[in-house]
C-alpha cells in the first residue's frame, strides 16, 4: 500500500482500482505513513496555521427529506427556528470581536429566505464587515440565484455531493433529488467564481470502497477549494436511525488522502469528527486538515440544528470556547490565526 501512497503524492491521482485497493488494504502502518506525508504537504502550503470559520446555523427549516438528516422536513419531533436578520448580524459582530474573519451561513433549504432576503442580508454583512469572507451553505439553487448571492458579497459556497455514485445517491435521498442536479450546482458555482467546497459522508448506509473511489475521482475532477469529510452519524428521527456510524479511522484516512490528491485544498476537521471521538479534531489536523468551524449561533438554538445525534456545539466547538481551541491546537504544535484564510486552489 505504501507504493500507492507514494504514487498519490507524486502524481496526485490514482485509478479507481488503485483507490479501492488502497482503501481496502489499509493498515495502521500505512495510515501512519499517509498522515506523515499529508502533514508535510499541508506544511508546505499552509504552514502550521489553523483557519477558523464562524458557523452561523440560521435556519433549521428544510424542504428536503434526505433519509440521513435530522432536519428533514418529515421530522415532526424537531423544534424549528429561523434567526432574524438582526440576530444573524449580532452573531457576526460577536464573531468579529473574537477574531473571526470568515462567517459561514448554514441552513436547510428554507424557502422563507427568498433571494431578495438573502441578497439584503449578504449586502448588510459585507457592508459592516468588508474585510471578512462570507461562506454560504444553503443547498441547491438556480444558477441565477447563485449569481445574485455572489454579486451581493458571498465569496464561498459549501455544497457536499455526499456520494458520486448514482445508485448510492438514490439510496440516501428521495426520488425528487438527483446526483446530476447536485453536480450541476457545483459546476455552476465554480463557473460563477465562488471558492467552492464539496465533500462526502464517510460510512453512510450502503457505502462501499468503490463508492468512495468514485467520490475521490469526482473531487479530483471538480478540483474544489474546500473539501468537507465527516463520518455518517445516525439521527434517531430518520429512516437510518439504527444504522452504524462511520468510523474515525476511515474518516482520518480520507482526510490524509485528499490532502495528497489536492495539496492546496482547505480541509476542515469537522464537528462530526469531534462528535465521534473527543480528540477527533486534533486527530483531523494531524491527518492533514487546516480548518475548524466553531459555532457562533445563539446558544439556545444550537441543539435544534440537529443534523445527527449528540452533535457537539459547546466547549471547544463553540466560538466562546476559542481559548480552549487555541490551547488544543498549541498542544499539537499548531496555532489558530485570525485571517480570512482563502484557498490557494486556482
Amino acid at each position: 500500500m505504501k507504493h500507492l501512497i507514494e504514487k498519490l503524492e507524486r502524481e496526485q491521482s490514482l485509478t479507481k482500482e488503485e483507490w479501492v485497493c488502497l482503501i481496502e488494504g489499509r493498515t495502521e502502518e500505512t495510515d501512519t505513513f499517509l498522515f506523515e506525508r499529508a502533514r508535510e504537504i499541508r506544511h508546505q502550503h499552509y504552514g502550521k496555521d489553523v483557519y477558523i470559520r464562524g458557523l452561523i446555523e440560521f435556519t433549521n427549516f428544510c424542504r428536503n427529506n434526505c433519509y440521513y438528516c435530522g432536519i428533514r422536513r418529515s421530522n415532526q419531533n424537531l423544534h424549528r427556528y429561523r434567526l432574524t436578520e438582526e440576530e444573524i448580524l449580532d452573531c457576526c459582530r460577536n464573531g468579529y470581536r473574537l477574531g473571526f474573519r470568515t462567517f459561514v451561513l448554514q441552513g436547510g433549504e428554507d424557502g422563507w429566505f427568498t433571494e431578495e432576503k438573502m441578497v439584503d442580508l449578504l449586502q448588510k454583512i459585507k457592508g459592516e464587515f468588508p474585510d471578512c469572507a462570507i461562506t454560504l451553505s444553503v443547498g441547491e439553487r438556480k444558477k441565477e440565484e447563485y449569481e445574485a448571492y455572489f454579486k451581493a458579497g458571498a465569496d464561498r459556497f459549501l455544497l457536499r455531493h455526499e456520494t458520486a455514485n448514482e445508485e448510492h445517491y438514490s439510496f440516501l435521498h428521495p426520488k425528487e433529488l438527483s446526483l446530476q442536479e447536485r453536480k450541476d450546482c457545483l459546476w455552476n458555482l465554480r463557473k460563477i467564481g465562488y471558492q467552492v467546497g464539496s465533500g462526502i459522508m464517510v460510512g453512510s448506509p450502503g457505502q462501499t470502497a468503490g463508492h468512495l473511489a468514485e467520490d475521490l475521482l469526482f473531487l479530483k475532477e471538480l478540483n474544489p477549494h474546500m473539501v468537507g469529510i465527516g463520518p455518517f452519524i445516525p439521527h434517531k428521527d430518520t429512516p437510518f436511525a439504527k444504522e452504524t456510524a462511520g468510523t474515525l479511522e476511515l474518516t482520518l484516512f480520507l482526510l490524509g488522502a485528499v490532502r495528497l490528491m489536492l495539496p492546496k485544498v482547505l480541509l476542515p476537521a469537522t464537528t462530526a469528527l469531534s462528535t465521534i471521538h473527543p480528540d477527533g479534531r486534533k486527530m483531523g489536523i494531524l491527518a492533514g486538515a487546516n480548518v475548524v468551524m466553531p459555532n457562533l449561533s445563539p446558544k439556545e438554538n444550537r441543539k435544534f440544528y440537529s443534523l445527527y445525534d449528540n452533535k457537539r456545539c459547546m466547549g471547544d466547538e463553540a466560538a466562546e470556547g476559542l481559548a480552549l481551541l487555541q490551547a488544543e491546537m498549541e498542544e499539537i504544535g499548531y496555532h489558530v490565526v485570525s485571517a480570512r484564510g482563502d484557498s490557494l486552489v486556482e
